[in-house]
């Protein structure tokens, strides 16, 4: 029952969390997690330390799978491409952003390893897929880590600052912009 109280813990501060910030209170996380406050700080000794537990299970859901291979590089960059913009301009990806941002000051550390867990490690496995198709020829030898971050910033760049602002509702058109912005870097890289 402890390990299922924790569950219940984290995934109602992780909501309250994207929901209202940092500024979430221990009694509104404990409330929405059907436990006592007691509770809350049995697994978690402080705020504190439950909002970097949240952090952490975020930062783990951004990242995406690649191909080991790259065979169709074009369609497998689309696919990446895709399930990048789902996560990272998706309603929770911007609720994430929102909700971290103002905290990065307060938190620098939490924020250099989710960086390093999150969209560093994707830069890594991106970087690392980017290498094979240099080496096989496919795409022009460059710095791969820079080429995927490159990709990566062409992927969600303005199109955040649209959903920040609330000028662009996602959804409509996605599957094309994603296709558009992988044949713009391919483009660039191609031989």
């Amino acid at each position: 029952m402890s390990l299922l109280n924790r569950e219940r813990v984290l995934r109602a501060a992780t909501s309250s969390f994207l929901a209202r910030g940092y500024g979430s209170s221990v009694d509104a996380i404990a409330r929405r997690a059907g436990v006592a406050k007691q509770t809350v700080y049995e697994h978690f000794p402080s705020k504190d330390e439950l909002f970097k537990e949240a952090v952490r299970g975020l930062a783990r859901r951004v990242l995406v799978a690649l191909d080991a291979e790259p065979r169709d590089l074009r369609a497998t960059l689309t696919r990446f491409a895709l399930a990048y913009r789902r996560r990272v301009l998706g309603a929770q990806g911007i609720a994430m952003f929102r909700a971290l941002a103002p905290e990065v000051p307060r938190f620098r550390a939490l924020a250099r390893s989710m960086y390093a867990a999150g969209a560093g490690e994707t830069v890594r496995r991106l970087a690392a897929y980017l290498r094979k198709a240099m080496d096989a020829g496919q795409l022009r030898r460059d710095d791969p880590e820079l080429a995927a971050e490159l990709l990566m910033g062409m992927l969600v760049g303005q199109d955040r600052i649209k959903r920040l602002f609330g000028v662009a509702n996602g959804k409509a058109g996605d599957a094309q912009r994603a296709e558009r912005i992988v044949d713009c870097f391919l483009r660039a890289y191609r031989k």
